[in-house]
């Protein structure tokens, strides 16, 4: 099929048997942003459960997921693995620290097939990708490859972080962001946004609406590890931090609806 002179409003994606089909509901003229990296914690898997993951808490993410993707945007996935094993933890009882990094890579992979899981039953198309090479459960990551998947409206979820210890599944979202061309990095926490001190334990803690890099770094705010935001600030990627609880979020912060606090170069 030939989209040569395919007006660019007209946005079409190949489903898995390679047909070409058009977006349903809202176009991708919609959204601010129309290619978002998504990053998830692995403590915010576990919901109220204490440890593993919360099939609830998955059921809730596909619920918001599925129809954003069917409307057009692009959307891929870095999940992180401390609700199951915290290699920096492990490292301070005395564990090697490499070591410890190699099975916190491996516990993402765990929570990425069960967010795959749950996304399929939902009918969302997803493609797991993992940076350390399991090729009965999981895609070698292949930066083009991967770009691909998205084009064709599949969800991807990027496993194992960069394949390397001592960095982050922060630093993993803001590589891969950059990699794949994402519009924003957006990061899913348990609070409503970027605080001065933590509003769980400190009621008069104050939020920001709008941070920028040098700022969270010269305050040393929790926001992401300093080579994440680093990494962001280099590449000008604005980093949305918002609260996952909250339904709709997602495709409010996609829309451009300020939610929670958004990281970027200077204040507009």
């Amino acid at each position: 099929m030939h989209h040569a002179h395919r007006p660019p409003c007209c946005i079409l994606f190949r489903n898995d048997t390679g047909v070409c089909r058009p977006t349903k509901g809202e176009t991708l003229g919609e959204f601010e942003f129309r290619r978002v990296l998504l990053k998830l914690s692995g403590e915010a898997l576990m919901g109220g459960t204490g440890y593993g993951i919360d099939p609830a808490i998955l059921d809730s993410l596909a619920t918001q997921l599925k129809p954003i993707a069917a409307s057009g945007a692009q959307i891929a996935i870095v999940v992180g693995g401390g609700n199951i094993f915290r290699g920096l933890a492990a490292a301070s009882s005395g564990m090697d620290r490499a070591q410890a990094d190699y099975m916190g890579m491996l516990a993402t992979v765990m929570n990425a097939l069960a967010l795959q899981d749950s996304l399929e039953r939902h009918g969302v198309f997803t493609r797991v990708m993992s940076a350390i090479e399991m090729q009965a459960v999981a895609e070698p990551y292949i930066r083009r490859r991967a770009i691909r998947h998205m084009e064709k409206g599949r969800v991807v979820i990027f496993a194992a972080g960069t394949g390397n210890p001592y960095f982050t599944t922060d630093t993993t979202a803001a590589l891969r962001a950059l990699e794949i061309g994402a519009d924003c990095l957006m990061k899913a926490t348990k609070v409503d946004g970027v605080y001065d001190a933590d509003p769980i334990t400190n009621p008069s803690a104050t939020k920001f609406d709008e941070l920028t890099y040098l700022e969270v770094l010269n305050r040393g705010l929790k926001v992401m590890d300093n080579t994440a935001i680093s990494l962001c600030m280099d590449n000008a990627l604005p980093i949305i931090v918002f609260n996952m609880d909250t339904e709709g979020n997602i495709a409010r912060a996609l829309e451009g609806e300020r939610v929670g606090t958004i990281v970027r170069g200077e204040a507009r």
